[in-house]
Protein backbone atom coordinates (compact mmCIF):
# COMPACT_ATOMS: atom_id res chain seq x y z
CA UNK A 1 0.00 0.00 0.00
CA UNK A 2 1.46 3.23 -1.05
CA UNK A 3 2.74 5.63 1.31
CA UNK A 4 -0.68 8.07 0.12
CA UNK A 5 -2.91 5.53 1.00
CA UNK A 6 -1.95 5.24 4.40
CA UNK A 7 -1.73 8.72 4.47
CA UNK A 8 -5.51 8.83 2.99
CA UNK A 9 -6.62 6.34 5.96
CA UNK A 10 -4.93 7.82 8.28
CA UNK A 11 -6.44 10.91 7.66
CA UNK A 12 -10.03 9.74 7.61
CA UNK A 13 -9.62 8.16 10.65
CA UNK A 14 -8.50 10.98 12.18
CA UNK A 15 -11.41 12.83 10.45
CA UNK A 16 -14.20 11.31 11.56
CA UNK A 17 -16.65 13.53 13.92
CA UNK A 18 -19.49 11.02 14.33
CA UNK A 19 -22.50 11.95 16.27
CA UNK A 20 -24.17 10.17 18.89
CA UNK A 21 -27.07 8.81 16.53
CA UNK A 22 -26.58 7.53 13.07
CA UNK A 23 -27.36 9.82 10.05
CA UNK A 24 -26.08 10.93 6.66
CA UNK A 25 -22.31 10.70 6.37
CA UNK A 26 -21.25 13.51 4.93
CA UNK A 27 -17.39 14.02 3.21
CA UNK A 28 -15.48 17.38 2.88
CA UNK A 29 -11.68 17.28 0.75
CA UNK A 30 -9.65 20.21 1.46
CA UNK A 31 -6.69 21.16 -0.85
CA UNK A 32 -4.43 22.61 2.08
CA UNK A 33 -4.77 22.45 5.59
CA UNK A 34 -7.94 22.86 7.44
CA UNK A 35 -6.38 24.97 10.16
CA UNK A 36 -4.73 27.40 7.39
CA UNK A 37 -6.43 30.42 8.84
CA UNK A 38 -7.52 30.68 5.24
CA UNK A 39 -9.71 29.11 3.06
CA UNK A 40 -9.74 25.80 4.20
CA UNK A 41 -10.13 26.98 7.72
CA UNK A 42 -13.58 28.94 6.74
CA UNK A 43 -14.34 25.50 4.44
CA UNK A 44 -14.14 23.66 8.17
CA UNK A 45 -15.79 25.74 9.91
CA UNK A 46 -18.59 24.91 7.76
CA UNK A 47 -18.34 21.99 8.36
CA UNK A 48 -18.15 21.99 12.08
CA UNK A 49 -21.21 23.88 11.98
CA UNK A 50 -22.94 20.78 9.95
CA UNK A 51 -21.79 18.59 12.71
CA UNK A 52 -23.30 20.89 15.50
CA UNK A 53 -26.73 21.52 13.71
CA UNK A 54 -27.90 18.95 11.81
CA UNK A 55 -29.03 16.00 13.99
CA UNK A 56 -27.76 12.57 13.81
CA UNK A 57 -25.38 13.99 11.07
CA UNK A 58 -21.78 12.11 10.66
CA UNK A 59 -19.04 14.63 8.86
CA UNK A 60 -15.24 13.30 7.84
CA UNK A 61 -12.45 15.49 6.08
CA UNK A 62 -9.20 14.60 4.07
CA UNK A 63 -6.81 17.81 4.07
CA UNK A 64 -3.98 18.44 1.78
CA UNK A 65 -5.72 16.59 -1.34
CA UNK A 66 -3.55 18.27 -4.57
CA UNK A 67 -6.01 19.38 -7.68
CA UNK A 68 -5.09 16.44 -9.81
CA UNK A 69 -6.32 12.60 -9.47
CA UNK A 70 -5.13 11.90 -6.24
CA UNK A 71 -8.59 13.89 -5.42
CA UNK A 72 -10.32 10.97 -7.23
CA UNK A 73 -8.97 8.69 -4.81
CA UNK A 74 -9.82 10.35 -2.38
CA UNK A 75 -13.24 11.32 -2.55
CA UNK A 76 -14.17 7.58 -4.30
CA UNK A 77 -12.25 6.25 -0.85
CA UNK A 78 -15.01 8.66 0.80
CA UNK A 79 -17.87 7.16 -0.99
CA UNK A 80 -16.46 3.43 -0.16
CA UNK A 81 -16.42 4.63 3.56
CA UNK A 82 -20.37 5.13 3.11
CA UNK A 83 -20.50 9.09 2.27
CA UNK A 84 -23.39 10.24 0.69
CA UNK A 85 -22.29 13.95 0.16
CA UNK A 86 -19.46 15.19 -0.85
CA UNK A 87 -18.04 18.45 -0.46
CA UNK A 88 -15.17 19.34 -3.28
CA UNK A 89 -14.15 22.47 -1.54
CA UNK A 90 -11.25 23.68 -4.15
CA UNK A 91 -11.46 25.36 -7.02
CA UNK A 92 -9.65 22.89 -9.64
CA UNK A 93 -11.63 20.05 -7.87
CA UNK A 94 -14.59 20.63 -10.14
CA UNK A 95 -13.41 18.05 -13.44
CA UNK A 96 -12.40 15.49 -11.18
CA UNK A 97 -15.71 15.82 -9.09
CA UNK A 98 -17.96 15.84 -12.18
CA UNK A 99 -16.58 12.16 -13.59
CA UNK A 100 -17.17 10.67 -10.37
CA UNK A 101 -20.78 12.38 -10.38
CA UNK A 102 -21.12 10.26 -13.55
CA UNK A 103 -19.95 7.49 -11.77
CA UNK A 104 -21.73 7.59 -8.16
CA UNK A 105 -25.19 8.79 -9.15
CA UNK A 106 -26.60 8.39 -5.72
CA UNK A 107 -23.72 10.45 -4.32
CA UNK A 108 -24.55 14.31 -3.96
CA UNK A 109 -21.67 16.15 -4.70
CA UNK A 110 -21.13 20.26 -4.03
CA UNK A 111 -18.49 22.42 -5.47
CA UNK A 112 -17.35 25.54 -4.25
CA UNK A 113 -17.18 28.19 -6.74
CA UNK A 114 -17.06 25.86 -10.38
CA UNK A 115 -19.59 27.37 -13.01
CA UNK A 116 -20.96 23.94 -14.34
CA UNK A 117 -23.32 21.42 -12.60
CA UNK A 118 -24.35 17.76 -13.37
CA UNK A 119 -27.68 16.16 -12.46
CA UNK A 120 -26.15 14.77 -8.98
CA UNK A 121 -23.83 18.09 -8.56
CA UNK A 122 -24.48 21.52 -7.58
CA UNK A 123 -22.52 24.16 -6.44
CA UNK A 124 -22.09 26.92 -4.38
CA UNK A 125 -20.22 30.06 -3.50
CA UNK A 126 -20.78 33.71 -2.41
CA UNK A 127 -20.23 36.97 -3.76
CA UNK A 128 -16.87 38.38 -1.48
CA UNK A 129 -16.83 40.85 -3.99
CA UNK A 130 -18.85 43.32 -2.08
CA UNK A 131 -17.02 42.84 1.15
CA UNK A 132 -13.91 43.38 -1.21
CA UNK A 133 -15.29 46.39 -2.23
CA UNK A 134 -15.62 47.80 1.10
CA UNK A 135 -11.79 46.51 1.86
CA UNK A 136 -10.91 48.67 -1.62
CA UNK A 137 -12.52 52.08 0.30
CA UNK A 138 -10.62 51.15 3.61
CA UNK A 139 -7.43 50.60 1.47
CA UNK A 140 -8.09 54.06 -0.65
CA UNK A 141 -8.54 55.82 2.28
CA UNK A 142 -5.42 54.10 4.28
CA UNK A 143 -3.16 54.64 1.57
CA UNK A 144 -0.17 57.41 1.10
CA UNK A 145 1.73 56.66 -2.31
CA UNK A 146 -1.82 56.00 -3.63
CA UNK A 147 -0.60 52.52 -4.58
CA UNK A 148 -2.36 49.02 -3.69
CA UNK A 149 -1.16 45.83 -4.29
CA UNK A 150 -2.42 42.21 -4.44
CA UNK A 151 -1.40 38.55 -4.05
CA UNK A 152 -2.89 36.10 -6.22
CA UNK A 153 -3.21 32.01 -6.60
CA UNK A 154 -4.33 32.42 -10.19
CA UNK A 155 -5.87 34.29 -12.88
CA UNK A 156 -9.46 32.89 -12.23
CA UNK A 157 -12.83 34.88 -12.92
CA UNK A 158 -13.17 34.96 -8.56
CA UNK A 159 -9.75 36.21 -8.09
CA UNK A 160 -10.17 39.01 -11.00
CA UNK A 161 -13.48 40.24 -9.32
CA UNK A 162 -11.64 40.82 -5.83
CA UNK A 163 -9.01 42.85 -7.15
CA UNK A 164 -11.25 44.58 -9.75
CA UNK A 165 -13.48 45.47 -7.02
CA UNK A 166 -10.83 46.41 -4.45
CA UNK A 167 -9.71 48.95 -7.36
CA UNK A 168 -13.55 50.06 -7.35
CA UNK A 169 -13.71 50.81 -4.38
CA UNK A 170 -10.52 52.59 -3.57
CA UNK A 171 -11.30 54.73 -6.49
CA UNK A 172 -14.68 55.45 -5.21
CA UNK A 173 -12.44 57.72 -2.71
CA UNK A 174 -9.20 57.64 -3.77
CA UNK A 175 -9.54 58.39 -7.55
CA UNK A 176 -6.11 58.03 -8.98
CA UNK A 177 -5.63 54.89 -7.03
CA UNK A 178 -3.86 52.00 -8.41
CA UNK A 179 -3.88 47.65 -7.95
CA UNK A 180 -1.17 45.73 -8.32
CA UNK A 181 -1.23 42.13 -8.84
CA UNK A 182 1.42 39.94 -8.24
CA UNK A 183 0.71 35.99 -8.95
CA UNK A 184 2.50 33.29 -7.44
CA UNK A 185 1.14 30.05 -9.25
CA UNK A 186 -0.22 28.36 -6.43
CA UNK A 187 -3.16 28.26 -3.96
CA UNK A 188 -0.26 27.63 -0.80
CA UNK A 189 3.42 28.60 -1.24
CA UNK A 190 4.38 30.88 1.35
CA UNK A 191 7.83 31.75 0.37
CA UNK A 192 5.96 32.52 -2.92
CA UNK A 193 3.70 34.64 -1.27
CA UNK A 194 6.06 36.55 1.17
CA UNK A 195 8.08 37.24 -2.14
CA UNK A 196 5.41 38.73 -3.51
CA UNK A 197 5.03 41.08 -0.81
CA UNK A 198 8.18 42.29 -0.96
CA UNK A 199 7.91 42.93 -4.92
CA UNK A 200 5.25 44.91 -4.14
CA UNK A 201 6.98 46.89 -1.42
CA UNK A 202 9.70 47.28 -3.38
CA UNK A 203 7.29 48.98 -5.89
CA UNK A 204 6.15 51.28 -3.33
CA UNK A 205 2.82 49.68 -2.40
CA UNK A 206 1.54 50.50 1.43
CA UNK A 207 -1.37 48.02 1.47
CA UNK A 208 -1.80 44.98 0.55
CA UNK A 209 -4.83 42.19 -0.40
CA UNK A 210 -4.61 38.66 -1.26
CA UNK A 211 -6.90 35.75 -2.62
CA UNK A 212 -4.38 32.60 -1.97
CA UNK A 213 -5.19 29.77 0.31
CA UNK A 214 -3.58 30.87 3.63
CA UNK A 215 -3.49 34.68 4.37
CA UNK A 216 -1.47 34.59 7.50
CA UNK A 217 2.22 34.42 5.62
CA UNK A 218 1.18 37.58 3.19
CA UNK A 219 -0.05 39.19 6.25
CA UNK A 220 3.00 38.46 8.36
CA UNK A 221 5.11 39.63 5.41
CA UNK A 222 3.41 43.08 5.70
CA UNK A 223 3.72 43.20 9.34
CA UNK A 224 7.56 42.73 8.73
CA UNK A 225 7.51 45.00 5.91
CA UNK A 226 5.19 47.80 8.06
CA UNK A 227 2.54 48.31 5.72
CA UNK A 228 -1.77 47.70 6.41
CA UNK A 229 -3.37 44.82 5.28
CA UNK A 230 -6.16 43.74 3.72
CA UNK A 231 -7.77 40.35 4.65
CA UNK A 232 -9.61 37.74 2.80
CA UNK A 233 -11.16 33.88 3.51
CA UNK A 234 -11.06 33.99 7.59
CA UNK A 235 -10.76 36.84 9.95
CA UNK A 236 -7.18 36.71 10.28
CA UNK A 237 -6.91 40.31 12.81
CA UNK A 238 -4.93 38.97 15.11
CA UNK A 239 -1.88 38.38 13.52
CA UNK A 240 -1.20 42.21 12.37
CA UNK A 241 -3.94 44.07 15.16
CA UNK A 242 -2.12 47.40 13.72
CA UNK A 243 -1.92 47.21 10.39
CA UNK A 244 -4.88 45.31 9.78
CA UNK A 245 -7.96 47.19 8.00
CA UNK A 246 -10.79 45.02 7.42
CA UNK A 247 -11.51 42.39 4.79
CA UNK A 248 -13.89 39.60 3.98
CA UNK A 249 -14.35 36.22 4.96
CA UNK A 250 -16.79 33.02 4.27
CA UNK A 251 -19.78 32.54 6.42
CA UNK A 252 -20.00 28.39 5.12
CA UNK A 253 -21.80 26.75 7.78
CA UNK A 254 -25.58 27.85 6.78
CA UNK A 255 -25.52 27.15 2.67
CA UNK A 256 -23.95 23.87 3.83
CA UNK A 257 -26.56 22.43 6.40
CA UNK A 258 -29.03 23.59 4.39
CA UNK A 259 -28.04 21.42 1.42
CA UNK A 260 -27.19 18.46 3.78
CA UNK A 261 -30.91 18.75 5.31
CA UNK A 262 -32.15 19.26 2.06
CA UNK A 263 -30.25 15.95 0.49
CA UNK A 264 -31.93 14.68 4.01
CA UNK A 265 -35.25 15.16 3.02
CA UNK A 266 -35.27 14.51 -0.67
CA UNK A 267 -35.73 18.23 -1.78
CA UNK A 268 -32.06 18.96 -3.49
CA UNK A 269 -31.97 20.21 -6.82
CA UNK A 270 -28.82 20.75 -9.00
CA UNK A 271 -28.28 24.37 -8.54
CA UNK A 272 -25.63 26.94 -8.28
CA UNK A 273 -26.32 28.57 -4.89
CA UNK A 274 -24.99 32.09 -4.30
CA UNK A 275 -24.41 33.70 -1.37
CA UNK A 276 -23.86 37.24 -0.45
CA UNK A 277 -22.93 40.44 2.40
CA UNK A 278 -27.51 40.06 3.12
CA UNK A 279 -27.59 36.47 3.71
CA UNK A 280 -24.56 36.53 5.62
CA UNK A 281 -22.89 33.75 3.47
CA UNK A 282 -19.91 36.40 3.10
CA UNK A 283 -19.06 38.71 5.58
CA UNK A 284 -17.52 41.66 6.52
CA UNK A 285 -14.30 41.55 8.87
CA UNK A 286 -14.36 43.70 11.87
CA UNK A 287 -12.14 47.07 11.17
CA UNK A 288 -8.80 47.42 12.59
CA UNK A 289 -7.68 50.72 14.48
CA UNK A 290 -6.20 52.47 11.47
CA UNK A 291 -9.55 53.09 10.00
CA UNK A 292 -10.58 56.14 11.30
CA UNK A 293 -14.02 56.64 12.42
CA UNK A 294 -15.36 58.71 9.84
CA UNK A 295 -13.84 55.99 7.05
CA UNK A 296 -15.79 53.26 9.25
CA UNK A 297 -19.08 54.84 8.66
CA UNK A 298 -19.10 55.55 5.15
CA UNK A 299 -18.15 51.85 4.59
CA UNK A 300 -21.14 50.50 7.05
CA UNK A 301 -23.47 52.89 5.45
CA UNK A 302 -22.14 51.34 1.98
CA UNK A 303 -22.49 48.03 3.18
CA UNK A 304 -26.01 48.74 4.10
CA UNK A 305 -26.41 50.33 0.44
CA UNK A 306 -25.32 47.27 -1.27
CA UNK A 307 -27.56 44.71 1.15
CA UNK A 308 -30.71 46.81 0.65
CA UNK A 309 -30.24 46.59 -3.39
CA UNK A 310 -29.56 50.44 -3.51
CA UNK A 311 -25.44 49.94 -4.12
CA UNK A 312 -24.09 47.54 -6.91
CA UNK A 313 -20.58 46.96 -6.91
CA UNK A 314 -21.05 46.42 -10.75
CA UNK A 315 -22.95 49.63 -11.95
CA UNK A 316 -20.88 51.84 -14.56
CA UNK A 317 -19.75 53.33 -15.95
CA UNK A 318 -16.83 51.51 -15.63
CA UNK A 319 -13.99 51.11 -17.81
CA UNK A 320 -11.40 48.32 -18.63
CA UNK A 321 -7.73 48.61 -18.44
CA UNK A 322 -7.16 49.76 -21.40
CA UNK A 323 -10.02 51.98 -20.99
CA UNK A 324 -12.73 50.17 -23.18
CA UNK A 325 -15.96 50.70 -21.73
CA UNK A 326 -17.58 48.07 -20.18
CA UNK A 327 -20.53 48.99 -18.56
CA UNK A 328 -22.49 52.60 -19.48
CA UNK A 329 -23.65 54.82 -16.88
CA UNK A 330 -26.78 53.84 -15.61
CA UNK A 331 -26.20 49.85 -16.52
CA UNK A 332 -25.62 47.15 -14.40
CA UNK A 333 -22.64 43.92 -15.39
CA UNK A 334 -25.04 41.47 -16.58
CA UNK A 335 -24.66 38.49 -13.90
CA UNK A 336 -23.06 35.83 -16.34
CA UNK A 337 -20.16 38.62 -17.29
CA UNK A 338 -19.13 38.54 -13.59
CA UNK A 339 -19.01 35.11 -12.68
CA UNK A 340 -16.80 34.68 -15.98
CA UNK A 341 -14.72 37.97 -15.06
CA UNK A 342 -11.97 38.09 -17.99
CA UNK A 343 -10.58 41.75 -18.06
CA UNK A 344 -9.36 44.06 -15.32
CA UNK A 345 -11.04 47.73 -14.46
CA UNK A 346 -8.39 50.55 -15.24
CA UNK A 347 -6.22 51.20 -12.98
CA UNK A 348 -5.18 47.75 -11.85
CA UNK A 349 -2.04 46.84 -13.08
CA UNK A 350 -1.38 43.39 -14.41
CA UNK A 351 -2.02 40.36 -16.85
CA UNK A 352 -5.65 38.65 -16.61
CA UNK A 353 -3.70 35.25 -17.76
Amino acid sequence: MSKYFLSLLCALALGVAASAQAGIKVGYVYVGAKSDGGYNQAQDTGRLYVQKTVPGVATNFLENVPENAQVTQAMERMIGAGDKIIFATSYGYLPYALELAKKYPQVTFMHCGGAKLAPNLGTYFADMFEAMYLSGIAAGKATKTGRIGFVAAHPIPQILQDINAIALGAQSVNPKATVTVVYTGAWNDPAKDVAAVNTLVDQGIDVVGMHVDSPVPVIEAAKKRGIKVIGYHFNDESFYPQGWLTGGYWNWGPIMAAVVRSVEAGTWKSQPIYGNLKSGAAKLAPFGPAVDAQTRKLILDKEKAIEDGKLNVWAGPIYAQDGKLMVPKGGVLPRGQVDAMSFFVKGVIGNTQ
